[in-house]
């Protein structure tokens, strides 16, 4: 079972809609797909027509859960969506507490891995949404994951945090003694503009061997998409956007993980500040 965690922490960037058109491609490749919402906000589910607020449970539950989990009591909480392949474990805004309460929870942050490795027999890909911060649901995410999606939207801010993104990932490999595939998508590009060509330059330049050689452009069919709580690739194939999500799946199931320097990876790490690496010794 493949493990795809869809991350930035920066908000408004299409992570929501990058997670679940991939995971509509995948449906649609005959592959059964389990979408995880960690967003307290609930973008995802709330793309499904869910009401996270109103759900008698959620991921929260499952990561707050005390005690053995089973695989009878994850797929009790699983929502079969009515399009062939995809499930969804919703999000509830519980979230926030236990993102506050369990900072200092040894371990805390493998729960995600132990849930996902229970329903290996299920489901050939998961696609996790995550929320726009670090803190121990992205590092659930991480951990659990075999390839890292950064959307990174194409202007001069997405930037500035995408950085600090790199050194997470760094961390977690790090302390895992593991490699993610990560991969960089420019997303919400408008080619007419300078601003969006300099910034999709820009990570060409710093991040050649994690840049999807693509883009994903503005497109109002996604947004369409989402407000109608359809898979964008159900609702309009034809959208440019659309297709271009789908020659970004192609691209995926074709990428061979590409393995990276440990010294370099030693020399992030030991950047880090203590408070941080502690953060980290605690979470994993």
């Amino acid at each position: 079972m493949q493990v795809w965690t869809v991350a930035n922490q920066k908000g408004g960037v299409g992570k929501t809609t990058s997670a679940v058109t991939l995971g509509g491609y995948a449906a649609q490749a005959g592959k059964r797909v389990l979408l995880v919402d960690l967003d307290a906000q609930g973008s995802m589910s709330c793309y499904f027509g869910l009401k996270p607020q109103s759900l008698r449970q959620s991921s929260a539950e499952l990561m707050n859960h005390e005690g053995p989990i089973s695989r009878d009591l994850i797929k009790d909480i699983v929502v079969e969506l009515p399009y062939e392949g995809l499930s969804l474990l919703p999000s509830s805004p519980s979230l926030i507490t236990l993102e506050r309460t369990s900072q200092n929870k040894r371990g805390f942050g493998l729960i995600l891995g132990q849930v996902l490795s229970l329903l290996e027999e299920d489901f050939d890909l998961v696609l996790i949404d995550c929320p726009p911060a670090l803190g121990v649901l992205m590092i659930n995410a991480l951990v659990a994951s075999t390839r890292l999606i950064i959307p990174v939207q194409a202007e001069f801010l997405s930037l500035q945090g995408f950085a600090r993104m790199q050194q997470t990932v760094d961390m977690v490999q790090h302390s895992l003694d593991t490699v993610i595939d990560r991969v960089v998508v420019p997303t919400m590009v408008d080619r007419r503009t300078q601003a969006c060509q300099q910034t999709v330059r820009s990570l060409r330049n710093e991040f050649p061997v994690d840049l999807w050689p693509g883009h994903i452009p503005i497109d109002t069919k996604l947004r369409d998409a989402s407000r109608l709580g359809v898979p964008a690739n159900l609702y309009q194939p034809s959208a440019k956007g659309v297709r271009a999500y789908g020659a970004l799946y192609r691209y995926l199931e074709q990428r061979i993980s590409s393995q990276r320097s440990v010294s370099n990876e030693d020399e992030l790490y030991a950047s880090a500040d203590n408070a941080t690496k502690a953060y980290w010794a605690e979470a994993v």
